[in-house]
């Protein structure tokens, strides 16, 4: 872990700041949110329920970065921030990270080079479970490593 803060410090990719807990519960607060209109966007438009769905999981890889004083600095911040929570997290949470990049690269198709991609209604409900998944562990890991404060 200490190499990866140290190299993606030196390439530029993230910079060590003084972020407050404060910060860190609105990235928690806006992921729960992004996980809401994802489910209620199900119905609607898989594409919507999807991004949102991946918007969650950022936000709260968002946080996980902020609680270690962190934040991404380059002009891949996505890229970055699923680099940092695999680094960060482990074993334990690799396939919710290697979801969490697939969905990042799926986003990025549909948002940048083919915005008729097909996303599937069975692909955003799984999208919106490892949302749900990604930002309940990130909240306890969060929690665990800072037993003194308690998210919403």
């Amino acid at each position: 872990m200490k190499e990866f803060l140290k190299d993606y410090q030196q390439k530029g990719f993230i910079k060590n700041e003084d972020i407050g807990f404060d910060q860190v519960e609105r990235q928690l607060n806006r992921s729960r949110k992004e996980v809401k209109v994802a489910e209620a966007n199900l119905v609607i438009d898989s594409i919507v329920a999807y991004s949102c769905a991946y918007q969650a999981m950022l936000h709260a890889g968002r946080g996980l970065m902020f609680s270690y004083g962190y934040r991404p600095c380059d002009g891949e911040q996505h890229k970055t921030v699923v680099l940092f929570c695999e680094n960060i997290l482990g074993k334990d949470f690799a396939e919710l990270v290697r979801k969490f990049d697939r969905m990042r690269k799926k986003r990025n198709q549909f948002t940048y080079d083919e915005p008729d991609i097909l996303v599937s209604d069975t692909e955003a409900k799984n999208a919106l479970e490892s949302a749900l998944e990604f930002v309940k562990k990130i909240s306890g890991f969060i929690e665990e490593k800072n037993p003194q404060k308690k998210l919403m």
